[in-house]
């Protein structure tokens, strides 16, 4: 099989992505990745822009430029500064630009290495600025984790990881890798209403021989393919009666033998 022969256009008509990656060696496994991606995608039809974080030279630390319009000598108050900005259209040019891609956005990919069991800080420097206040959560916007603001969309993660597979598994010493990934899986997507696919992990990658990569893209191909056809993780919905005032799950709701993040699943 042909690993760069895409299927027909995932859903039956092709589709706008955002694909956001985050590696600073271009000849890394992340971004000939992202490439793939691209490639696989476009032949099927659908129309891709990219956000390299590195290549754009993004920062990171969220600050007072994000709001060129905040006074200079006023305390930094992030959420209202947000809040503010967004409203009013105030943005820095930077993050307006990348809120654009989203809105225009039906899926976002994320392609990215597991470093300290999280994302570069390059990308947490992108959540942390791109999805504002008044944007992508608060008052005026649907409820978190619901169809929020950010509904209708679907989110995959697509993450290089340097241990083998079992180091990641439900007796492995870093445990399980959707455990390692919930707070981005459910509290990053989930929470601005995107829908999470099962993440597509490749394990191993400190010196992945050549060969092994046609394998990869194979398997990647396949999850690029079903994009907007495969089932979304079932997580509960807070606004779906689960869930008490406190944000606690209801006693009795959760499946049998499910703790910590599983919690959160809905009984199939």
């Amino acid at each position: 099989m042909n690993s760069h022969a895409p299927q027909q256009p995932s859903g039956g008509r092709p589709r706008r992505v955002l694909i956001v990656t985050a590696h600073p060696e271009p000849r890394s496994l992340t971004a000939a990745l992202a490439d793939f991606a691209v490639q696989r995608l476009r032949s099927a039809g659908h129309r891709v822009e990219v956000s390299d974080l590195y290549a754009m030279k993004w920062r990171a630390g969220l600050g007072a430029d994000d709001f060129p319009a905040h006074p200079a000598d006023a305390r930094l108050e992030v959420l209202a500064a947000q809040g503010e900005a967004t409203g009013a259209g105030r943005l820095a040019a930077e993050l307006a630009a990348e809120q654009e891609k989203l809105r225009r956005a039906d899926a976002v990919v994320f392609q990215f290495p597991l470093w300290w069991f999280s994302v570069p800080a390059v990308l947490k420097g992108w959540i942390d600025r791109v999805l504002t206040f008044g944007f992508a959560h608060g008052p005026d916007v649907p409820p978190p984790y619901s169809e929020g603001a950010l509904g209708g969309k679907r989110g995959l993660l697509a993450v290089s990881v340097g241990a083998r597979e079992p180091a990641f598994s439900d007796r492995g010493a870093h445990g399980p890798l959707a455990d390692v990934l919930f707070p981005l899986q459910h509290g990053v997507l989930w929470f601005t209403g995107m829908a999470a696919l099962e993440p597509f992990a490749v394990y191993g990658t400190v010196g992945l021989p050549e060969e092994e990569f046609e394998a990869v893209t194979e398997a990647y191909g396949r999850r690029l393919d079903g994009l907007f056809t495969e089932e979304p993780v079932p997580f509960r919905r807070l606004d779906g009666g689960d869930y008490g005032r406190d944000m606690r799950l209801r006693e009795g709701l959760e499946r049998p033998g499910a703790s910590g993040p599983g919690l959160h699943l809905r009984r199939s």
